[in-house]
């Protein structure tokens, strides 16, 4: 007997169907599978030691620099995603300015305080949770204390979303701490 092979798009979608189920198996909660991956997995770590050029933005807070949450693209600007990182950050730590700008707002959105600044060029970052005593106009140099770490929203003290876009559009703010790391896949311990 034959077989002919599969047109492109049945292959596709053979691999896609496949690869739902084995990341629906792995992820199940209480599988062996799933708490052996999540053990294995290392925490996300900058250095914040390494010297930036001075194109590139300084981290809000840290040391250390731990991305706990990684930045999601939603599929269309009304669909679900993270837009943006969530970074490690005690509540009362200390926020500074990632770069030179002016800031566009400070107050209190859906019940936890926001502070942005517009970096020119069509270029606003966002942080929150945060208490900042600045007033929208205030200019802010990089690195200088701009807010205080504060607790609400998904982070809720133990961490702060720090958001970037660009005219208006949510893009990933690792682009402006030296690109997007390359991810590498490491082996599964047994």
């Amino acid at each position: 007997m034959r077989l002919s092979p599969l047109p492109g798009a049945a292959v596709a979608a053979s691999v896609a169907g496949l690869l739902a189920v084995l990341v629906v198996v792995l992820a199940a909660p209480g599988s062996a599978s799933a708490s052996t991956a999540a053990r294995s997995m290392p925490t996300p770590r900058v250095d914040p030691s390494v010297v930036a050029p001075a194109d590139r933005w300084l981290w809000p807070v840290g040391p250390p620099v731990i991305v706990v949450a990684p930045f999601r693209a939603p599929p269309t600007p009304y669909s679900a995603g993270h837009r943006g990182i969530d970074l490690a950050a005690a509540a009362g730590s200390t926020v500074v300015a990632p770069a030179a700008g002016v800031v566009s707002f400070a107050g209190p959105v859906a019940g936890r305080g926001v502070l942005s600044i517009d970096h020119g060029d069509g270029v606003v970052s966002s942080i929150e949770p945060v208490e900042a005593d600045l007033a929208a106009g205030a200019a802010v140099r990089a690195g200088e204390p701009v807010a205080t770490v504060s607790t609400g929203g998904h982070c809720d003290g133990g961490c702060v979303h720090f958001g970037v876009r660009v005219h208006g559009e949510y893009v990933s703010p690792l682009r402006w701490f030296g690109g997007v790391p390359r991810a590498v896949l490491l082996p599964m311990e047994g």
